[in-house]
């Protein structure tokens, strides 16, 4: 008897596991485009280490699609500036500002990077927003360089 009710119990679970419907999420629709995207802070460096960085800047939200891109264009020579690293972010609408971060890996151990950050909409749309070029340079072997907001 007492596999039977074991049996029963396993099946009623299993059955109310099946049958459950989680609620609707709420969709918003996308929030309205800034007229214009300003930085507002940075961009800086976040945390070094000889062959990885990132690096953080806020702008002001700006709006459209939920999902943007955090774009950093960076090279040795602050005149050619064709490496590109990006990482995605999704918006806050309720939030006035964005923070981007931006990981660059594969970088040579002290060494001095040149770079421009930007941003821009999951479909390639700019943002319209480019910061003037800044410099880090990577620390040797075993450091790391940690900054605090």
């Amino acid at each position: 008897m007492n596999g039977r009710l074991l049996t029963l119990a396993i099946t009623i679970t299993a059955g109310s596991l099946l049958a459950f419907q989680p609620a609707a999420a709420q969709v918003l629709p996308p929030a309205k485009k800034a007229e214009r995207v300003e930085i507002t802070k940075g961009p800086e460096l976040e945390s070094a280490t000889n062959h990885l960085t990132i690096i953080r800047w806020t702008t002001n939200n700006p709006g459209g699609s939920d999902v943007h891109y955090g774009i950093v264009h960076y090279g040795t020579d602050p005149k050619d500036l064709s490496q590109t690293a990006k990482n995605p972010i999704r918006l806050n609408q309720g939030h006035q500002y964005t923070t981007f971060r931006v990981r660059i890996q594969g970088l040579k151990p002290q060494t001095t990077y040149y770079y421009t950050v930007t941003s821009a909409e999951s479909n390639g749309t700019s943002d319209g927003v480019k910061s003037t070029v800044s410099k880090f340079t990577t620390p040797g072997p075993g450091e790391r360089i940690v900054t605090r907001p």
